[in-house]
């Protein structure tokens, strides 16, 4: 008597992440957006159509939007104060923002992920300690804070990177902690730990990669609020400093023409706000991923 095998096609990883991604159409418009800044990131110098830090004569100073009257069709989006084309500022803007947002966020996620982890396993008197300087630094609001470092370390875009991320890092202390507490007594990390697998390997290798769902939607989230710190901290100066074309800086040498010229800064500030709401609403996308509570539902 011959037997007949059922073979059932299961979805990949891949293919089940992206149908519930998908399922959320703010999400799946983020990622458009995203993409879209991601591009002109990387093609920058082909799309830009001048120099963003050539200055082309007082005659060609704060011109408006190429639709308005007296404008010059050569500069669509008009100029800034110095003559410089604010299109090509723009554009070249977004490589400094996604490489702000990316450098803090894996900069705060590496540190946070591996102090939480060594909080959430030791536990005892180190977790005590570690939680309570977490507390401390989550007591002060984090611009005010990332000020004081800033002010400390000296005005800068790289030492305004650091202290970003040094904000934003308890945020994935306290997730790591509470994923590896809730996953150190299960039953798997309990057969390891009898089989004779060491601390190090019950850490990094059995328990983390159950806890990276939550980290990597968390990670989502510090990456738009890098690029928020960041325009603010250019914005009081504090951050990157002029000529640089990044988009707090530019709202700073645009402010005094707020009036005047309302599309000096209207333009920049545009832009910081689609590029963390695109990111924001991806962070919402992969939290419907991630967690098998949404999933079920």
């Amino acid at each position: 008597m011959s037997t007949v095998s059922v073979k059932t096609d299961r979805p990949s990883a891949l293919a089940e992440f992206w149908y519930y991604f998908s399922r959320n159409k703010g999400a799946v418009i983020g990622l458009v957006i995203f993409l879209f800044v991601l591009f002109l990131a990387i093609f920058a110098g082909v799309v830009a159509p001048h120099n963003p830090d050539a200055a082309y004569g007082s005659d060609m100073q704060r011109l408006p939007p190429a639709w308005v009257q007296g404008s010059n069709s050569s500069f669509l989006l008009g100029t800034d104060a110095n003559g410089r084309d604010l299109l090509s500022r723009l554009i070249y803007g977004t490589r400094f923002s996604l490489f702000i947002g990316l450098v803090v966020a894996s900069l705060s996620a590496l540190a946070g992920i591996l102090i939480g982890l060594v909080a959430g396993y030791v536990r005892g008197r180190t977790d005590t300690i570690i939680m309570r300087i977490m507390d401390i630094i989550l007591a002060v609001p984090s611009l005010l804070l990332a000020l004081v470092l800033v002010a400390i370390l000296g005005p800068g875009l790289t030492n305004a990177m650091i202290a970003i991320s040094i904000v934003n890092q308890p945020h994935f202390v306290r997730l790591t902690r509470a994923s590896v507490m809730t996953e150190r007594d299960k039953e798997y990390v309990i057969a390891s730990r009898v089989a004779g697998a060491g601390s190090l390997r019950l850490m990094f290798k059995t328990i983390l990669p159950n806890c990276l769902g939550p980290l990597i939607v968390q990670g989502t989230l510090a990456f738009s609020a890098a690029i928020l710190d960041a325009a603010a901290l250019g914005f009081l100066g504090q951050g990157a400093q002029p000529p640089t074309p990044e988009w707090g800086t530019m709202l700073a040498d645009s402010r005094e023409f707020f009036q005047s010229n309302p599309s000096l800064v209207t333009f920049p500030g545009l832009c910081i706000l689609i590029t963390v709401l695109a990111i924001n609403l991806m962070g919402d996308g992969l939290r419907d991923a991630f967690d098998p509570k949404l999933k079920r539902s």
